[in-house]
């Protein structure tokens, strides 16, 4: 028992021949894998329950044989509707392929609105979050004022506003009959939840280009997660057109920001926590595409997995203590307190996009659009510091573009060959 701590002591300075900012070496409690399992053994504390809970239902063979008031709620999380098999056995695509009739404009301006409103929502989402996790509150002359250090309050705060808007929108607004089993929105959650809590925990250790530069490189990820998770089929020329996005999109991002800071140098732990934010968010991404094969809308997607997201983080935050903590430093500084608020804001107008966007097009396409925001972000730093744009990064811009070009032709020639086939014969899945 007394083996855990003294290896989790150790991994800090094991983790790199950088040096770590001070406050990260306070104590082994500080180190970020510490607090990776801390808060993994506050969901699990939720999971194990919920799990047995499940099984014990399924083995009652409950659908048959409950009754009493609570049937309707365990019938709604164990067991839904499941109307998706109805569209499964006669091959179709679930319901964002529907739109085949509609105008070729339609589909633009509709790609137009998702790309707009993910932009708009996260390029200022970027900005906070790097403000919140990398700078101090309070600072004076004479006080050199704190850092918030909780990252799994700022997750919190992000899916408790999420799942008000959704709820109220669901609650106002006529929805779909809801067919899957509730429970089936915690996997998606758990990997959103792990996968922003890395995020945010990366930005202690790397510099904020680094974090950048990798969330660029998402689209291989996404695809491969897409076939482990949904089962999907791509063709050559979609693992071709991913690979020269990501190739051009972090040709400009190295060569736009060659000068880094001592104090913001790229360490082994930021590097794995990157890692782990592109694994966790390819597969919540993949898990809600696969999902969508249940006929629901868009909010209904944020409404379930912002269910067990604020049940998961408020349960972890409870366990340890940490939410008065939290809210005790909201009420110290109300800076922090308008731009967590604001990061709420922006983290759920971007959950609508998201959600929007994988349901029409896919979770692949979504990925291309996040990976353009990241070359918007620092042609906006351009723009705004007078930061200067160099050959590379030109040629990396054109070979973005021109990846685009190549996906969006290649997409319409099999859009043409598909209909061509005979009756008996289907084409490839796309996402």
């Amino acid at each position: 028992r007394f083996c855990l701590p003294l290896v989790l002591a150790s991994l800090p300075a094991m983790a790199t021949g950088e040096e770590i900012a001070p406050a990260l070496q306070d104590s082994w409690g500080d180190f970020w894998l510490f607090r990776f399992f801390v808060n993994a053994a506050g969901y699990a504390s939720i999971v194990v329950p919920g799990f047995l809970l499940i099984q014990y239902f399924k083995r009652r063979n409950y659908l048959e044989t409950g009754r009493g008031i609570c049937f309707p709620v365990i019938k709604s999380c164990v067991f839904g509707s499941e109307v998706k098999s109805v569209h499964q056995e006669d091959g179709s695509l679930p319901p964002r392929a529907e739109p085949t009739e509609s105008s070729t404009a339609r589909q633009v301006f509709k790609l137009l609105f998702c790309a707009a409103g993910l932009q708009a929502s996260y390029l200022t989402w970027g900005v906070l979050q790097e403000r919140v996790m990398t700078r101090t509150y309070g600072a004076t002359e004479t006080d050199p004022g704190e850092k918030f250090t909780d990252s799994q309050f700022l997750v919190f705060m992000n899916r408790i506003l999420a799942f008000t808007v959704a709820g109220l929108y669901c609650a106002l607004t006529k929805q779909p009959r809801h067919g899957a089993p509730m429970y089936k929105y915690s996997f998606a959650s758990l990997s959103n939840i792990l996968s922003s809590w890395c995020q945010y925990e990366a930005l202690k250790y790397i510099s904020f280009p680094t974090q950048v530069l990798a969330k660029a490189s998402k689209v291989i990820p996404v695809m491969m997660m897409g076939k482990l998770v949904s089962r999907k089929s791509y063709e050559y020329w979609e693992y071709l057109t991913a690979a020269l996005i990501s190739v051009g999109v972090s040709m400009f991002l190295l060569s736009s920001a060659p000068n880094r800071h001592v104090s913001t140098v790229t360490t082994f732990s930021g590097v794995v926590l990157l890692a782990g934010y592109i694994i966790f968010d390819s597969f919540t991404s993949n898990w809600q595409d696969a999902l969508f094969t249940y006929k629901m809308s868009p909010v209904q997607m944020m409404f379930g997995v912002n269910v067990f997201s604020c049940l998961f983080t408020v349960g972890s935050l409870l366990e340890q203590g940490a939410l008065l903590e939290s809210v005790r430093f909201m009420a110290r500084h109300s800076e922090f307190t308008a731009h967590a608020v604001l990061l709420s804001v922006c983290s759920a107008c971007g959950q609508l996009f998201i959600f929007y966007t994988i349901n029409q097009f896919g979770a692949a396409v979504f990925t291309i659009i996040m990976t353009l925001r990241q070359a918007f972000a620092i042609l906006l730093s351009c723009l705004i510091y007078g930061h200067t744009v160099t050959v590379v990064g030109g040629l990396g811009i054109a070979v973005v573009f021109m990846a685009l070009f190549l996906r969006v032709y290649a997409r319409s020639r099999m859009k043409k060959r598909s209909k061509k086939l005979p009756p008996g014969e289907t084409p490839v899945q796309k996402v």
